[in-house]
């Protein structure tokens, strides 16, 4: 079986800590009604558990492997199993598996891997893998082509980069929603600055 790693709940982190700073104010109280979203407690994050490599499943360990139903990204905390066709996965050397819900997740995750993932690095990643959005397979990360820019919403709801097995996929999906096609190469290089203002924020 999978063996998930220690996880920090986030709703029951994320409620105590609100309570805490906020205390308990009825819905009309004018001052919890003034504070913004941008006052909350910075200092909740998420841990989401990698996933074991189940030898007796027959794959490979480089394999990629199906989105378990209980699987969080490390990024943003949603449930990529939700959302499959837009999900992505990274694959350690030792078999462990940590499961990102979109390719933007894992372009950010890859430039913060030991934020994200204790005890692992960049350096021990075996295999990448994104969705095609076409098919809803599982394609080689680093082969894909990704579009920046279009009118297509995803996961994350805005500043999408969804990925498609060939350039032709990339730019028939450009003539229906606008955007510009993107290698794994160029991302690896930096992230177009729409997107990596939607970096989640570093604690000092």
């Amino acid at each position: 079986m999978l063996q998930r790693r220690g996880f920090i709940g986030l709703s029951l982190l994320g409620s105590v800590a609100v309570f805490a700073g906020l205390g308990l104010r009825s819905p009309g109280d004018p001052v919890a009604a003034a504070r913004t979203d941008s006052e909350l407690p910075s200092d909740v994050c998420l841990v989401a558990p990698t996933f074991s490599y189940d030898a007796a499943s027959g794959l490979p360990l480089s394999a990629a492997r199906e989105v378990p139903p209980e699987a969080r990204c490390p990024v943003c905390g949603m449930f990529p199993a939700r959302q499959r066709r837009w999900a992505a996965q990274v694959i350690f050397s030792n078999g462990d598996v940590q499961y990102l819900d979109s390719p933007l997740s894992l372009f950010l995750y890859l430039q913060q891997v030991p934020r994200y993932t204790a005890g692992q690095s960049a350096d021990r990643i075996v295999a990448s893998y994104v969705t095609d959005l076409d098919s809803g397979a599982w394609i080689p990360a680093g082969q894909a082509w990704y579009v920046h820019g279009s009118g297509q919403m995803g996961p994350m709801r805005s500043g999408n980069l969804p990925a498609f097995a060939t350039k032709h996929q990339a730019g028939v999906f450009i003539d229906q929603h606008g955007g510009e096609w993107l290698t794994a190469a160029r991302l690896r290089e930096g992230l177009p600055a729409p997107l990596q203002r939607l970096a989640p924020h570093t604690h000092g």
